[in-house]
């Protein structure tokens, strides 16, 4: 049994990723996920080109499109899905945690507790 995902992706958001990365004139591995303090929930998703990967950092790979996960979000982002919508009135990665426990009412910021290792170990067991 391999390593626990920290974030799964879905074909939406690989094709976006694979998409974001072709337009780019100099090369890039990948984008990198993290989570900064900020907006009126306390946190902020980040996604941000990735030139090359961290040490220790984790990476997932979908339909050859590359994320890499900033290490100090892996707590905030374990179980995470990244998926990417387009409505009439936004585009962008959209990301379904349920290490959330509220977000505010423009969805640019969340409120997010560190994920219970114990729980999620025991989830594993049974599984």
């Amino acid at each position: 049994m391999g390593r626990f995902q920290v974030l799964t992706m879905t074909d939406a958001a690989a094709d976006r990723v694979n998409a974001i990365l072709q337009a780019r004139e100099e090369p890039a591995e990948g984008v990198r996920i993290g989570v900064k303090k900020g907006g009126c929930a306390g946190m902020e998703y980040t996604v941000e080109l990735a030139t090359e990967p961290k040490v220790n950092e984790d990476a997932i790979e979908k339909n050859g499109a590359r994320v890499f996960i900033a290490p100090e979000a892996v707590l905030f982002l374990l179980g995470t899905e990244m998926d990417y919508e387009e409505t009439v009135l936004r585009s962008g990665f959209v990301f379904k945690n349920p290490n959330q426990t509220s977000a505010c009412g423009c969805g640019e910021s969340v409120e997010l507790k560190a994920a219970d290792l114990k729980a999620l170990a025991a989830q594993r067991a049974e599984a």
